[in-house]
């Protein structure tokens, strides 16, 4: 469904449910509900994933870190959040093994006595893993071992504790909850910004006043549902005034921010933990497409305006914590990218945000009617939606039954990658294309590649060095709803992520292409590319 057809049947229709929101946490529910039968709208202020939801550690995990918190505090509620996250662990690498697989960890430790104390605490998570759950033990590894596995390590450690946790294109994943969400019969909409609501005598709402935001003209209407759902993370505050004014706010923001690094060694496909810091946080240096991810940080701050950003204090920071692990250390001007992201923590006033717990809640404001789903983190995003819906049937009188853990995703349908492997050794696609293209697209790779083969053109690589192609942004703008160039760049192929100066490049063959498919003017075209350039220009100040 197209993105005009999407709006006029939001516009035109009423639903069961409408979600504002398009997050992990609004793709969920809108999967969850659709699958259940019911009618169901989402829309998205901005991109899909734009937000939080694209800017994670991309990690599949249960939180090693809430563990020790829980046995050190005795906080049971910790423990029950390391549980569900190990339980969903399994879900979502089974729902779309193209976009979620298997990462080791290792944690170097400096004596036998600190290996013991960590080879204890991961066998006790371990105990939380559900049993389908095909990941490996952890297991204890000697300094030799460890070298191997991570070959940037320096030599001054005494070996180091294994465990395996799980890695997720965050923004395509969330992606393709939206697109299986549309498959199930939800309609869909990004650049829909809700700035009102209508409500009935009672003060009840009735419908939600909505904006395209790409329109050329000032254009509202009323989306009208049974029911609203609000699922917008660091501005669910902001809607909840909204609906109710004057209403508590209940949301505290933590910003973290990641560095991206070269890999300057052999490729590696193990992460590394450090457990210890100077102020209490766990740090990972992450593989991801072919670059390191460093993070995170943990900062309160008091609004979530404007993008967070990475800062050159930050970026030392986490160099300073990185560099003593490393047989080479990494300078500042090595980065290649960063980003950065507000958690919507649960307000606890009397802790800091590092003491904050990621456990969701779902509020009903029994003024407006309107339904919260407040807090969570990317790998517990099912069962917060589960919860949400769950507690929205009754008042619709529905007794549907939540499915999404059998539902596989979109590109998951029919996967099989030894049948794509002999399929690009016959296209004679090139290997780092080919993985790339089944990686990020699963079972609809072929979709792309067919492209690929219209023209010679779109079988082009967009930028030297990287595996992306031009064929994807047509795709991207046919399928996958796709509506400037950041969209493209940054949530699609995840190139902004990756590599700046590189995506400097990119955005003048991009901009041509896109500008075709969506009939863009010249100076519409101009508009795009001079703003996006702008904009990671700031960034790259930002870490000088």
């Amino acid at each position: 469904m197209n993105r005009e057809t999407s709006l006029e049947r939001l516009e035109q229709q009423e639903f069961d449910l409408c979600i504002i929101g398009g997050g992990a946490s609004g793709a969920g529910c809108a999967l969850d509900a659709a699958a259940r039968g019911w009618k169901v709208a989402l829309i998205e202020q901005g991109d899909f994933a734009s937000g939080t939801s694209s800017k994670s550690t991309k990690l599949i995990h249960g939180g090693v870190r809430y563990l020790e918190q829980a046995v050190k505090k005795l906080d049971f509620s910790q423990l029950k959040q390391v549980r569900h996250g190990l339980q969903e662990r399994y879900i979502l690498l089974k729902n779309a093994p193209h976009l979620a697989r298997p990462l080791p960890i290792l944690t170097p430790v400096t004596s036998i006595w600190e290996g013991l104390y960590y080879a204890v605490g991961l066998q006790v998570y371990g105990w939380f893993v559900s049993k389908k759950d095909p990941l490996p033990k952890s297991k204890w590894l000697s300094k030799a071992a460890a070298k191997r596995m991570f070959p940037a390590l320096n030599a001054r450690f005494y070996g180091a504790v294994l465990y395996y946790d799980g890695q997720l294109d965050d923004a395509r994943y969330n992606l393709e909850l939206v697109l299986t969400a549309e498959e199930k019969g939800a309609v869909v909409a990004n650049y829909v910004t809700c700035i009102g609501f209508n409500r009935d005598q009672q003060g009840k709402i009735t419908a939600a006043i909505c904006q395209n935001s790409l329109a050329d003209r000032d254009s509202t209407w009323q989306l009208r549902a049974k029911t609203f759902l609000n699922c917008t993370g660091p501005f669910s505050d902001t809607i909840r005034i909204l609906a109710h004014p004057g209403i508590e706010p209940r949301i505290r923001l933590s910003k973290g921010v990641h560095a991206v690094l070269p890999i300057a060694s052999s490729p590696c496909d193990t992460a590394m933990l450090i457990p210890k810091t100077k102020d209490g946080r766990v740090v990972f240096l992450i593989p991801f497409q072919g670059k390191w991810l460093l993070g995170t940080t943990d900062d309160e701050v008091s609004n979530g305006k404007g993008e967070a950003l990475l800062e050159r204090k930050e970026l030392d920071y986490l160099l300073e914590t990185l560099n003593p692990f490393l047989d080479q250390p990494v300078a500042p001007d090595a980065v290649l990218a960063g980003f950065g992201g507000y958690r919507p923590l649960i307000s606890d006033y009397r802790a800091g945000t590092k003491g904050l717990l990621r456990d969701h809640a779902v509020e009903l404001d029994p003024y407006s009617g309107l339904f919260s789903l407040l807090g969570g983190k990317w790998t517990t995003y099912r069962i917060m939606a589960k919860d949400a819906i769950d507690q929205i049937a009754p008042l619709l009188g529905r007794e549907e039954q939540c499915r999404t853990a059998d539902i596989p995703l979109i590109g998951a349908r029919g996967l099989n990658q030894a049948d794509w492997e002999r399929w690009c050794q016959e296209q004679d696609l090139p290997k780092d294309i080919a993985q790339h293209l089944f990686h990020c697209y699963g079972a609809c790779a072929k979709e792309v590649s067919n492209i690929m083969q219209q023209s010679t053109e779109l079988a082009k690589r967009i930028v030297p060095g990287f595996p992306f192609v031009l064929a994807e942004i047509k795709y991207a703008v046919q399928f996958e709803k796709c509506c400037t160039l950041r969209d493209f760049l940054s949530r699609r192929i995840r190139l902004e992520i990756l590599d700046w100066k590189t995506n400097l490049l990119a955005i003048p063959v991009v901009a041509q292409v896109m500008a075709k498919e969506l009939n863009w003017s010249v100076s519409e075209q101009q508009g795009q590319s001079v703003s996006y350039i702008q904009l990671l220009e700031g960034f790259i100040q930002q870490t000088i």
